[in-house]
Order: structure tokens, then sequence, then C-alpha cells
């Protein structure tokens, strides 16, 4: 029999954060916010779509292979972007003394839980009914 178990959720109060937990995840939050901000001027730096035949091929495989190829940069580009405003809006939760609480319930979310995922917004509870409903 298997058993649905939410990450983080073990029954127990949330571990709190410590001003140790709270200075590496604001330092982890600003590497990924960097690492977001490179990734996304390195995508925009690719060259644009070509449609140019390339030597020896037929004209109409190199247009499908670019096309698939600017579908891709295009959804990798709105996935940063995306992370990158998940990024931003923790670092300002742990600003404003907001951080390590769920929008949803108001409960602490889980130490563990923001160690893997600093940028969490929602306890795993809640991110979890979230994720049924969609």
């Amino acid at each position: 029999m298997v058993k649905n178990q939410i990450i983080g959720d073990r029954g127990t109060r949330p571990s709190p954060l410590s001003s140790e937990d709270l200075a590496v995840l604001r330092d982890d939050l600003r590497e990924q916010r960097l690492f977001r901000e490179d990734q996304l001027r390195q995508i925009a730096a690719l060259p644009a779509r070509t449609d140019e035949p390339v030597p020896g091929r037929a004209d109409e495989p190199v247009r499908r292979r670019s096309a698939a190829q600017t579908e891709v940069r295009v959804k990798l580009a709105a996935s940063a972007r995306m992370v990158l405003a998940d990024v931003e809006a923790a670092l300002d939760r742990i600003a404003e003394g907001r951080y390590g609480r769920c929008q949803l319930c108001r409960r602490a979310i889980d130490r563990d839980r923001l160690m893997i995922v600093p940028q969490a917004r929602y306890c795993a509870r809640c991110q979890q009914v979230r994720e049924a409903g969609r």
C-alpha cells in the first residue's frame, strides 16, 4: 500500500529558520538571480532564426529545425523569467521580514523545504493542493 506523503510535512511543527539559515538562503537566492539573469542574456544573444539553406540539404528541414530551435529558446526564456520573478519575490520577502511563511495559510514553511526550494511561496500542503487543482 502506498501512502501519500507531503514533502516537508512530518506531523511536527516546522523547524524555524536561524539567522545562519536565512543568510545561506539569501546567498543562494542571489546566486540563482545572477544565474537566471546570465541565462536570459545568453538566450537573447543567440542568433535569430535563419531560413537559409545548408549546402547539400533540402531547404524545408532547415526551416523546421530553426523553428523548433526558436520555440525552445522562447520557452527557455519564459521559464527563466518565471523563476527569476520567484527568486526576486523571495528576496523581497526576506527584506520585508515575511520570508518563510506560506502565502496561503500563513504557517511557517518547513526549513527543509526552503533549503531545497528557497523561493517557495507555499508550504508543502498548500503547494500540493494548488497542484492538484490544476
